[in-house]
């Protein structure tokens, strides 16, 4: 766990944008950590495919830099990629990710550098929705009430990590690779990708994501894009039922990022733990066409979930 302060930093770095398909809010904290490491990015439509919108959270550890680097440059390694445009999207998604960890690799002011960063992005284009995630950032869809997660979280001692991580030489103990990160894909980390023997989808540590597509539907109201400041201390199903109950109340997207952040954040540090980290939460409401009053208005509605009728406003 990093260095904490004597009290938190609640400053926030809050933003919002709309179009006819997303109303989109976000917001960024500091906490308790002495350093701001978090780096977002929305962008409703991309200046290379003016067709599709982007998202991203990236959660920088030992430093900000990787995570600077990458809100600010990604997107454009992706629509760059010959891939993505011929429409092989989640092959140029994953290509993008591997391209920008050699580029950093290689440019003098970061090749030393001993910091990561998480990376969740997610495209969304012509009604499908694409996921690409390197860490444990995490991103959540609300279809009809119910939280889908769209991403898996790269842990150390998932099995398919475990043994990519052996395999490239290195170790997992107490569920930290090489007994000292937490997780097992990330950008830039380049101490842990020096085995000249294996590509970079096997290193140790890998900027290799995993990519998932999918069909929005009527059904989904919102996404849920944050890093494990967040999720660390409220589940999917948390997270979901305190997004939702506010859109159906008309809150708009960037308060209830707010509102979620301080209520992650921890009422004192002294352990050093749950809540006490950086926080970053971009919500992106699923307008498909309709007005955020008709989003509200969805939201505001109950559901049929394991036979039983719900309703978040109760």
């Amino acid at each position: 766990m990093g260095q904490t302060l004597s009290e938190p930093v609640t400053a926030k770095n809050t933003a919002c944008c709309q179009n006819a398909n997303f109303q989109v809010g976000s917001s960024s904290m500091q906490g308790w950590r002495i350093n701001m490491e978090d780096s977002h990015t929305h962008i409703l439509s991309l200046p290379d495919d003016p067709e599709a919108a982007f998202f991203a959270v990236y959660d920088g550890h030992g430093g900000s830099k990787i995570s600077e680097y990458a809100g600010k440059h990604l997107h454009k390694f992706i629509t760059n990629r010959e891939e993505y445009k011929n429409g092989q999207i989640e092959e140029g998604l994953k290509q993008a990710f591997l391209e920008i960890d050699r580029v950093m690799l290689e440019d003098e002011s970061l090749r030393n550098e001993q910091s990561g960063s998480t990376a969740v992005t997610i495209i969304i284009k012509n009604g499908t929705l694409y996921c690409a995630n390197v860490g444990d950032s995490r991103a959540v869809a609300s279809i009809g009430g119910k939280a889908e997660p769209l991403s898996n979280d790269h842990k150390p001692n998932n099995k398919e990590e475990y043994d990519r991580i052996v395999a490239a030489g290195g170790f997992v103990d107490y569920n930290r690779v090489n007994g000292n990160l937490a997780l097992s894909r990330a950008l830039g980390d380049f101490i842990f990708k020096r085995n000249e023997d294996k590509p970079q989808e096997e290193q140790i540590v890998t900027a290799y994501p995993e990519v998932q597509s999918y069909e929005i539907t009527p059904e989904w109201e919102f996404v849920v894009v944050a890093c494990d400041g967040i999720w660390d201390v409220m589940s999917n199903e948390e997270v979901v039922s305190f997004v939702r109950t506010r859109i159906a109340s008309g809150m708009e997207p960037e308060e209830i990022c707010e509102s979620l952040m301080m209520i992650c954040l921890a009422p004192d540090c002294q352990m050093a733990g749950l809540g006490c980290d950086n926080m970053t939460v971009v919500i992106i409401g699923l307008l498909q066409g309709e007005s955020y009053e008709q989003l509200s208005a969805k939201c505001a509605r109950t559901y049929i979930s394991d036979d039983k009728e719900e309703n978040f406003l109760l």
